[in-house]
């Protein structure tokens, strides 16, 4: 018997039309085995088509809203997070597949919804009941944390770097895997879902295109096109057409009286390095407005990525409208844009190949680009697309509208009913990155031009994980001690609704159009096809067809939910994306505010500063793991120093735990910062208290090989690669290092800096506990936290005798 508030919701929130693409997808299969009736495809395609189409349909019932509302079936938040288990489940192949098919058969027949989400929880009620009964190894002495449910995968991204140069070569590989399984193109609905709110655009496009053909001598002439595009599409000649031609659609919408709030240009410097990266970066293309509003006429004119508020990418031949390569220049541009604007939630940009053009949308996920047409066929989408750029608000950009100005930055929080308001000071961190948390901090106040009292932190999380501001809450409210305090956290609401990316970002636009290009299917009978239109200003069924995959192929991987042991079986993963993008998940908006202002290490005034903020960092650690919080994610940037030097303390809880949980989040993946974890954690061991403590002597280590005084530190050293390197490889190096003590102490001799040479005694001593006769760690040892503190203070106190 259903329950009725079960009910209700499901009333409340009809299916409707959401599972028509999964439907369409295996009607596109049934005509290929010249199956009339759907249900019978499940007894041609064998379990592992089966197994598709479940992690397909999983997908699709994660996107309803109806599975975020309606209750769990195993104790969880709710629906989607139990739908989140399955999945991990049936790809690892720990599930059944078969008992699957009641709800796939379901779901072909169009039974009502009642039906459909009560073969939900059956199929979720089996999933569980497989788990209970599955065999489990008797624990160990020392607990660990179970495998199975316990551990998210790691992985990696471009934001997870620690002092990189950035080089293209470096960063390229891991920037294609941190978005491919969200890139999506030939997306029919790009332009009707962000640009159908720009105010009167369907109307200033027609008179403005009017123009462009009533011109003497016209602009643009049916049959022909744009009259002066540059016959063999060569860039300089095809940037020029760019400049002018958006100078032109601005002064034909001043004619019919269309201004826009903020006047954009066009740049065209594709040969000049545009400044604010860490590496040296060119734009080929690009709209923008610089500080003074207006832009100069010209290339002299100054501007870096923080006005670059449109990127593009240029190519001469057509064909290349489909390589991945050109897509990935343009990610390369959203990254620096991202990383050089702290309060963008999401940047637009475009593609010109020979006269193919796409919009894109880049995002906390991925990327979706729009299908291809070919402006001088659609003239008329074109001018639509460029003026839309030009006549889109702030908000329509991508900037975050509740961090506000007036004589400074401003949020406003609801706190204990009252509204406070905060003032957003200096900038303390950005992540560099597309896809991934994006973590961003400021310091602020809670007072007019005050001096900094709280941090800001703004983040985009999975929306399984648990909340990083109720776990810091509880943590404060327990006492715990080195930590930084908790003062307020909330999902950011925009427009009246929660700020995630499906349904605020990307304002519901479905993800099952387009497709995945860097996916590689199965093989199949044939490839089904459809038609696919991207909308012009006049119409939404004009534009240029093109085909595109109904269906999508899974790389599997085991670790995921298997019990993790040293190598050969890991839950790490090199790749944030060997996942489809269908079980992306969703990212949302949360903003957290702590009491306690810090300085990284890097800004330390002398050795025993650092010495002062690992021990810090220790003693929060150990104060954590008394509240049964782990931390999971020692780092440079998450041990920090107080203001007076005097103690240390740690930050960020977002890939925390409670130890005694029963099942992990639900969420993809968490991404750590790779260069500080330990052996076994890059061996895809399950992570424990002995792994962060062993993060903490890698962070010394680094610090000792880059701190060349009070904020600064070497450019380049040759542990860089260890961004780079696989996780296996990566752990093999660090243990190599660890196994004769002579050898590491002519490596720390040779490569720690100048400044850190009078900490060498202090890591070498520190190097025998937490390794000890070389080796590492076999057992859990609560007294690591003792000896590691000792061996720090002494060599503080060694220090200042040396003084």
């Amino acid at each position: 018997m259903t329950d009725p508030s079960r009910s209700a919701i499901i009333k409340a929130k009809p299916i409707g039309h959401g599972l028509n693409a999964f439907r369409e997808s295996a009607q596109s299969l049934s005509q290929e085995l010249e199956i009339s009736r759907l249900t019978a495809v499940l007894g041609r395609i064998g379990s592992e088509g089966i197994q598709d189409h479940a992690l397909d349909l999983i997908s699709a019932l994660q996107i309803l809203p109806a599975s975020r509302l309606l209750p769990s079936g195993s104790g969880g938040k709710n629906l989607f997070s139990d739908l989140s288990r399955l999945n991990l489940a049936i790809n690892a192949g720990d599930f059944d597949v078969g008992r699957v098919i009641p709800l796939l058969t379901a779901v072909f027949n169009n039974e009502s919804d009642d039906i459909i989400w009560g073969k939900v929880y059956d199929a979720v009620a089996e999933s569980i009941s497989t788990a209970a009964v599955k065999p489990s190894t008797p624990p160990p002495s020392d607990p660990r944390p179970s495998a199975s449910f316990q551990q998210t995968p790691w992985t990696f991204n471009t934001g997870s770097f620690a002092d990189t140069s950035d080089l293209r070569k470096d960063v390229d590989p891991i920037l294609k895997n941190e978005v491919e399984g969200n890139l999506r193109v030939d997306h029919p609905d790009v332009f009707t879902t962000f640009f159908r709110r720009i105010p009167r655009l369907h109307e200033m496009t027609t008179a403005v295109f009017q123009s462009c053909k009533d011109a003497e001598p016209p602009l643009f002439q049916g049959g022909v096109g744009w009259v002066d595009w540059p016959t063999g599409c060569e860039e300089a000649a095809v940037l020029r057409f760019l400049r002018r031609h958006t100078d032109q659609l601005l002064l034909y919408a001043d004619e019919h009286d269309f201004h826009p709030a903020k006047r954009r240009r066009c740049i065209t410097t594709p040969n000049k390095p545009v400044p604010g990266s860490v590496s040296k970066r060119k734009l080929d293309v690009g709209l923008a407005y610089n500080s003074n509003i207006e832009l100069e006429d010209g290339d002299g004119q100054r501007y870096d990525w923080s006005h670059i508020l449109i990127p593009g990418e240029l190519k001469s031949n057509a064909r290349e409208d489909n390589h991945s390569s050109t897509w990935l220049d343009l990610v390369r541009y959203a990254r620096e844009i991202f990383s050089a604007q702290d309060t963008r939630r999401f940047v637009h940009g475009f593609t010109i190949c020979g006269s193919m053009m796409r919009l894109w949308e880049f995002d906390r996920l991925g990327a979706i680009g729009s299908t291809a047409f070919d402006i001088n066929k659609d003239g008329e989408m074109f001018v639509s697309a460029i003026l839309g750029y030009l006549w889109m608000s702030e908000e329509e950009l991508g900037f975050d509208p509740t961090i506000m100005e007036n004589n400074g930055r401003y949020t406003d929080i609801q706190r204990n009913g009252q509204t406070e308001r905060l003032y957003l000071g200096e900038l303390m961190k950005r992540q560099r990155s597309v896809a991934g948390r994006a973590t961003t901090c400021w310091r602020g106040s809670l007072e007019d031009k005050g001096d900094g009292r709280v941090v800001i932190k703004d983040s985009w999380e999975y929306e399984e994980r648990p909340e990083e501001g109720l776990l810091l809450k509880e943590a404060t409210e327990a006492g715990v001690e080195n930590v930084a305090r908790y003062y307020h956290h909330e999902t950011v609401r925009v427009g009246g609704e929660m700020d995630d990316v499906l349904y605020n970002v990307r304002k519901g636009l479905s993800e099952a159009g387009g497709r995945n290009a860097f996916q590689q299917r199965r093989s199949m009978p044939s490839e089904p096809t459809t038609s696919s239109v991207i909308p012009s200003a006049s119409s939404s069924k004009r534009g240029r067809s093109t085909s595109r995959s109904k269906t999508m192929t899974r790389k599997r991987s085991s670790s995921c939910l298997q019990p993790s042991m040293p190598p050969p079986k890991r839950s790490c993963s090199d790749s944030p994306v060997k996942q489809d993008a269908a079980q992306r998940r969703n990212r949302v908006h949360r903003r957290l505010v702590m009491r306690d202002i810090g300085k990284s290490i890097y800004e330390a005034s002398s050795p025993q500063a650092i010495l002062t903020g690992l021990l810090g960092g220790i003693k929060g650690h150990e104060s954590l793991l008394e509240a049964k919080i782990l931390h999971r994610d020692i780092s440079i940037g998450n041990v920090v120093l107080n203001m007076a030097e005097d103690d240390g303390f740690l930050i960020d809880l977002d890939l925390a735990i409670k130890i005694d949980r029963e099942n992990a989040s639900g969420a993809l993946s968490k991404t750590g910062t790779k260069v500080f974890m330990a052996i076994g954690a890059l061996y895809g061991e399950d992570h424990n208290f002995m792994h962060d403590l062993e993060s903490f002597f890698w962070v010394l280590f680094w610090v000792c090989v880059h701190w060349n005084g009070p904020g600064r530190s070497r450019s380049q050293t040759k542990y860089d690669s260890w961004n780079y390197e696989p996780t296996q490889k990566l752990a093999e190096i660090k243990k190599g290092k660890m196994d004769e003590e002579d050898k590491f102490m002519e490596e720390v001799e040779k490569e720690f800096t100048a400044q850190c040479r009078p900490l060498i005694p202090c890591i070498q001593e520190l190097r025998k506990v937490v390794f000890p006769e070389g080796k590492r760690w076999l057992r859990e040892d609560r007294e690591l936290y003792s000896r590691m503190k000792s061996v720090l203070q002494q060599a503080k106190k060694d220090l200042d005798t040396i003084e």
